[in-house]
């Protein structure tokens, strides 16, 4: 089976995309769960919220794994934690940080920002959507991932992804 992240800044269309390349290989995904459950916390969400965030995605993962068929599209991973706890706090929890090492994908696929901004409760940068960019691909680039820079807008985007999957699995 590959494990394909799909990562980067907020407002970037992973969500979508993730649904949608799961759909294009009938197979399951594995939502954000940083989502839900900061809309059911009742308090500001704080640094150690961020590595429960962190286990519950991975514990999600390996669920969804069970269920799928040749892929599993992940919305979301450690490393947006990662990135994340540092950006949000100026630190990251040592689990995460090993962790990230550890649970490697067979594929990332970074989101460009080239879509617009969508304003939503839960996110935070609007202006830094830039530097965040420049940090995932810094952090793939040290990690020395197989990824993909995914643009484009609506269909465009879901082809270029489908696209890169096609390119990165099958050569």
């Amino acid at each position: 089976m590959n494990i394909i992240s799909i990562t980067g800044p907020e407002s970037t269309g992973k969500s979508m995309l993730a649904k949608q390349l799961a759909q294009h290989y009938a197979t399951v995904f594995v939502p954000e769960i940083a989502r839900d459950y900061l809309q059911k916390l009742d308090r500001e969400y704080g640094f150690e919220d961020i590595v429960i965030i962190a286990k519950e995605q991975l514990k999600a993962e390996n669920h969804a794994a069970e269920k799928a068929n040749n892929y599993l599209f992940c919305d979301t991973d450690l490393l947006v934690t990662k990135v994340w706890s540092n950006f949000k706090f100026g630190k990251c929890d040592p689990w995460i940080e090993e962790s990230v090492k550890i649970h490697r994908y067979d594929l990332y696929l970074l989101c460009d920002i080239d879509l617009p901004w969508e304003d939503d409760p839960l996110r935070e940068h609007p202006d830094e959507r830039k530097e965040l960019f420049e940090i995932y691909k810094a952090e793939l680039d040290g990690m020395k991932a197989n990824y993909r820079i995914i643009s484009g807008l609506g269909e465009e985007r879901l082809k270029n992804a489908i696209l890169a999957v096609e390119e990165a699995i099958y050569f």
